[in-house]
């Protein structure tokens, strides 16, 4: 027997699904029915109304559904969001958003009291001077053990320690900065907002405390001295400290050593040693550590052997071999001018010369 919807004599012969295969064809789903535009009365609408078999739905709206709207509404709150966040950095307090201060320098001539000491061997010289037990370059820079601060981290003050090392090594023992060849190694670490003091300290130096080439960094005039050695001596350390809730500082004095020889005299002439002590202030904020760079605030320079009667603002030129300090004082101090830098030089002693 057949079941209660099969046909009485049931499904015939090779139609499996019996008729309903022939109509599959033109059934609709649920969603295809309710976006038609007809709409078939029912029996009763027809019969009470005399209305038309049929009619028109109204159409269909074709605005952002209500969940679509809300999704919008939340992208443009997002967006918004993001915007105003960029604006206002987390990093971006009064503080860390101060103009970077302009270096103060001082650079101090050390002159010889006789002849300058000599020797055909470096090594020998540095052997019998106080830097016989130097370091040999960045070595000779050490980083303290670091310890985070109130309002900096481990990572934050290890970042300010490193750039104040790389900005050290940079200025102080690059020899194509040392030759006056370049300035970008020492340029390219110093904080945006300083750039101009330091173009205009090269493009137009000046012994006014603020533009002298020789306070941002070590450069030899190359008319008259060469390295001798590429191994220079260093010895100094770091220190870091809070300055405020914003601001990480870094002191950094060093004493570099180089081995100078006349340019262009070869192997065999005699070699001097020329010495130069660095005390740096760096100051960082916020935007200085993401970005890796320095804000010079002090720099200390004392250098020689130096003639206090040459301008060393520019360049260092050294005292070589054999050579003596020309007579006179350095450039006149004037105490009108209320702006200006009092003109300085020292007496290099004799215990901080080798002894051949």
């Amino acid at each position: 027997m057949g079941g209660p919807g099969d046909p009485p004599e049931g499904t015939p012969k090779g139609a499996p699904g019996g008729g309903e295969d022939e109509y599959r064809s033109v059934v609709f789903d649920e969603s295809f029915v309710r976006a038609a535009r007809l709409q078939e009365f029912s029996a009763q609408e027809r019969m009470a109304d005399h209305a038309p078999a049929v009619r028109r739905r109204p159409p269909l709206r074709r605005g952002l559904s209500r969940q679509a709207l809300i999704l919008v509404m939340l992208i443009a709150v997002a967006f918004g969001t993001a915007i105003y966040m960029g604006v206002r950095h987390p990093y971006g307090t009064p503080d860390a958003q101060k103009p970077a201060t302009p270096l103060r320098m001082t650079v101090i001539p050390l002159s010889p009291q006789g002849k300058v000491p000599g020797a055909t061997d470096a090594e020998y010289l540095y052997d019998h001077s106080p830097a016989a037990q130097f370091s040999v370059g960045a070595e000779g820079i050490p980083l303290p053990v670091t310890r985070r601060t109130e309002h900096f981290s481990d990572s934050q003050v290890l970042t300010a320690l490193t750039t104040a090392k790389d900005y050290l090594v940079h200025s102080s023992l690059y020899p194509e900065v040392l030759d006056s060849g370049q300035i970008q190694p020492a340029r390219m670490l110093v904080d945006p907002g300083q750039l101009d003091q330091f173009d205009q300290s090269f493009e137009h130096p000046a012994a006014d405390g603020r533009h002298a080439p020789t306070g941002w960094l070590v450069r030899f005039d190359p008319t008259r001295a060469e390295l001798a050695d590429q191994k220079i001596r260093v010895q100094g350390s770091l220190q870091v400290i809070e300055a405020d809730s914003a601001t990480l500082e870094v002191n950094a004095d060093h004493t570099f050593v180089y081995a100078l020889r006349p340019t262009g005299s070869g192997d065999k002439a005699r070699v001097s040693l020329f010495t130069v002590r660095r005390e740096l202030t760096f100051r960082f904020d916020q935007g200085d550590l993401r970005t890796r760079q320095v804000q010079l605030i002090t720099s200390s320079v004392q250098a020689g052997p130096l003639s206090c009667a040459e301008d060393s603002a520019d360049r260092f030129r050294p005292l070589l071999a054999g050579q003596t300090a020309k007579a006179g004082g350095p450039a006149g101090t004037d105490p009108y001018a209320t702006d200006g830098t009092t003109a300085l030089c020292g007496t290099l002693a004799t215990g901080a010369q080798p002894t051949p």
